[in-house]
């Protein structure tokens, strides 16, 4: 499996994380392991159908509250554009990204570049989205900001006094422009903190240091998070 991203044009990078692509390679089938990261996708499959995804077709993949298990074969090809959290609806206009959490659904025309762009995607991406970029319509970003600089390490209520806002606008605005809610976004940011902890950890160091060290109660509590967004235990990272 090849896995590249491509960062985008300066103008668009405080909303869009990356364009990516995944390519099949070899002749048998890899596991690709996806962890909930706050964001929302487009996909374009430019090669075979596969499981969910038609040939030739784009589809919306909405926040993620789960990891995702996409088997990747020898005709796989996809391209994405991998928008930041909240930063979907600085081109679109949609009803609340809530609707399609976990979910993947077909892009509407108009929605993604035409597929012709793909034969040069990020040149095509870039000008397909810079032509579509707006003012942001939501004052989230200052508080997405705050909890991912926090690492998850910061209550709804702190965030509501911080912020100047009450715990019903923001419950609101989360679920329509990220999908998910403030308490959930904050468990992703603490989880993938504590992630890059383990996976980096130096010897000596155990679970349990990592979890006072991310704000959890105990190494249980780690590791039930760790199992609920990575569907693996600890000791298989």
């Amino acid at each position: 499996m090849q896995y590249i991203t491509t960062p985008p044009h300066p103008a668009l990078t405080p909303y869009i994380d990356a364009y990516w692509s995944v390519n099949g390679a070899g002749h048998g089938t890899v596991t690709n392991r996806i962890l909930p990261d706050g964001c929302v996708d487009i996909i374009f499959n430019v090669g075979e159908d596969d499981q969910v995804m038609k040939s030739g077709k784009a589809y919306l993949v909405g926040t993620m509250t789960r990891t995702i298990e996409s088997m990747v074969n020898p005709d796989t090809h996809l391209v994405g554009v991998r928008f930041k959290p909240a930063a979907f609806s600085v081109f679109y206009k949609f009803s609340s990204l809530h609707e399609i959490t976990d979910r993947a659904i077909e892009c509407e025309k108009g929605l993604a570049p035409a597929l012709a762009c793909m034969k040069a995607p990020t040149e095509g991406w870039n000008k397909f989205f810079l032509e579509k970029v707006s003012e942001p319509g939501h004052a989230l970003f200052p508080i997405l900001e705050d909890i991912q600089r926090r690492h998850g390490q910061v209550r709804v209520e702190e965030l509501t006094r911080r912020h100047f806002v009450t715990a019903r606008q923001l419950e609101r605005s989360f679920k329509y422009y990220t999908g998910i809610s403030p308490k959930e976004f904050i468990n992703q940011a603490r989880f993938r903190h504590a992630l890059q902890a383990i996976r980096h950890r130096q010897p000596g160091k155990d679970l349990a240091d990592i979890a006072f060290a991310c704000g959890y109660y105990d190494q249980a509590h780690l590791s039930n998070e760790i199992r609920r967004y990575s569907g693996t235990m600890p000791s298989q990272l």
